[in-house]
C-alpha cells in the first residue's frame, strides 16, 4: 500500500530523480516483479538510486555500485556500468 501511494505521488508530481533504500525487501516474487516494472517506467523521465541486496532489482540497473573490505580493513568503492560488460559472460558464470 504504502509503495503505491508513493508510486501515485511520484507520477502525479515528477522528480528529476529519486533515491529509495531497501523498499522491495518486504515483497514477494510477484510484487517485486511490478515493482521493478514501475522502476523500469520512472527511469524514462528521472534518475534512480536504489539501495538493494535483491538480484532481480540490480538486473534492471545501467550501473552497480558497492562497498568492500578488504582482509587488511580498508574499504574500496567499486562500480560497474552493466552497458560495458559482457552480458554472456555473466549468464554463464
Amino acid at each position: 500500500m504504502a509503495v503505491a501511494l508513493l508510486v501515485a505521488i511520484f507520477k502525479a508530481r515528477p522528480s528529476p530523480f529519486y533515491i529509495m533504500d531497501e523498499v522491495e525487501a518486504a515483497l514477494d516474487d510477484a510484487n517485486l516483479g511490478r515493482l521493478i516494472s514501475l522502476f523500469e517506467e520512472l527511469r524514462d523521465s528521472s534518475q534512480l538510486i536504489v539501495i538493494t541486496h535483491q538480484k532481480r532489482t540490480m538486473e534492471v540497473a545501467d550501473a552497480l555500485y558497492g562497498v568492500t573490505m578488504r582482509g587488511d580493513g580498508v574499504t574500496t568503492v567499486v562500480s560497474q556500468r552493466l552497458a560495458d560488460v559482457d552480458h554472456e559472460r555473466l549468464v554463464t558464470a
